[in-house]
């Protein structure tokens, strides 16, 4: 699954989002081409190179050209983004911070979301600042984002249109709530309302101990310099791998040439009631040319002698080979999924990140019987509709 990892090394805003997914390989030119679609006069993009603790960054401004005369609410910055020619998965990512945001300012000026002024957060950098992210994010193809925990400063105040405010600003904090935060002991507003909103509806969650594979790396520049800490954003872009369950299993072969084959379905049966993973068999060629077949089991430890026995008692075998091995096996559970048949039970598999789900074969025979129907229809008919209940992980 391709992600975006956003390291909040000195904290994130927008433009600092903008400029690291610039450095990281996004094209300038596609994203002012694409802010363009918004068809919102008043602003042009400019970007230089900094250096923050010695970093090579890219730092991006937005320079307001025509001030809007008003504040906007919710309904007007979705009306710009609903009526833009941009991709719907861009519009779906924007619309998705502004109302955190807007959840957030209610919450802090004690005012219904619809009658929210955006004031900073909506103004018209911002927008662009969250529409160019979700724009940087559809372009590079980037299926999941995930974060560090949020650095954040404390023990300052900063100006805005709503008077003096602590640091963290009261929007920052409340967007926050309920995602790891790291305070810090500097006195600068390090994430701003925009840069927590972009985290808190676009992240899903903290990347700690998961496998990586990093393709680009970029660096988006704050403002100033701080002294304590570089003033940037960094973001990865890569592969996450998948996670996958292990264990150690038992394998139980045999080669078999002197028995009746009307008896192997029965065999595998009664394997399978016994606690065999798996049993299968791969016809071969045994000594002085004769036809035989090969008979593997794949069982837990802790089920070795009963299975076995199994094996001897249904079996014309005498020796049996054993031997351990180790599985990988992706994360799955049987889940109850309604469908036109009632309820089934399915395979949910994860895989990427995204959830598949898989008719068990056992519920088609059922119902095929039940219905009279043929298996086949059966088959397909569920197949479609669980791929309607298919979703990605968070």
């Amino acid at each position: 699954m391709r992600i975006a990892y956003l390291d909040t090394v000195g904290g994130i805003a927008g433009n600092m989002t903008l400029a690291a997914f610039v450095s990281a390989g996004m094209p300038f030119e596609t994203l002012t081409e694409e802010l363009r679609k918004l068809s919102l006069p008043g602003f042009r993009l400019e970007r230089s190179n900094v250096r923050r603790s010695a970093i090579d960054a890219v730092h991006i401004e937005v320079l307001i050209t025509d001030p809007p005369k008003y504040h906007r609410h919710l309904n007007d910055i979705v009306t710009i983004i609903n009526n833009s020619v941009i991709s719907e998965g861009a519009k779906d990512r924007a619309r998705k911070v502004f109302h955190v945001i807007a959840d957030a300012e209610a919450k802090v000026h004690n005012t219904p979301v619809e009658h929210v002024h955006f004031h900073e957060v909506g103004a018209l950098d911002s927008i662009v600042d969250i529409v160019g992210t979700a724009i940087c994010l559809d372009t590079l193809g980037i299926e999941a984002v995930y974060s560090s925990a949020v650095k954040l400063g404390s023990g300052g105040v900063i100006t805005t249109q709503h008077g003096t405010m602590p640091i963290p600003a009261p929007a920052t904090m409340e967007i926050l709530k309920g995602y790891p935060v790291k305070l810090t002991a500097i006195s600068h507003e390090l994430t701003t309302p925009t840069g927590a909103a972009i985290v808190k509806a676009l992240s899903a969650g903290i990347l700690t101990n998961q496998e990586f594979f990093i393709e680009a790396v970029g660096y988006g520049a704050g403002t100033r310099e701080i002294a304590e800490i570089p003033n940037l954003l960094r973001v990865a872009i890569g592969d996450l791998v998948q996670p996958s369950l292990e264990d150690s299993s038992v394998v139980i072969e045999t080669n078999i040439d002197d028995m009746n084959p009307q008896v192997y379905p029965y065999v595998i049966e009664q394997l399978l009631k016994a606690g065999a993973h798996d049993a299968y068999l791969v016809p071969v060629v045994m000594k002085k040319g004769r036809p035989g077949m090969l008979l593997s089991v794949l069982t837990d430890p802790s089920a070795v002698e009963r299975v076995a026995t199994m094996v001897y008692r249904e079996t014309t075998t005498i020796g049996l080979r054993i031997h351990t091995v180790e599985r990988k096996k992706l994360p799955r559970e049987i889940l109850p999924v309604q469908t036109s048949f009632g309820m089934v039970n399915a395979k949910s598999i994860l895989r990427d990140g995204k959830q598949m789900l898989a008719p068990e074969y056992e519920e088609c025979r059922r119902i095929a019987s039940e219905r009279k129907m043929p298996l086949l229809a059966v088959m397909k008919q569920l197949e479609r509709e669980l791929s309607a209940h298919e979703r990605t992980s968070s």
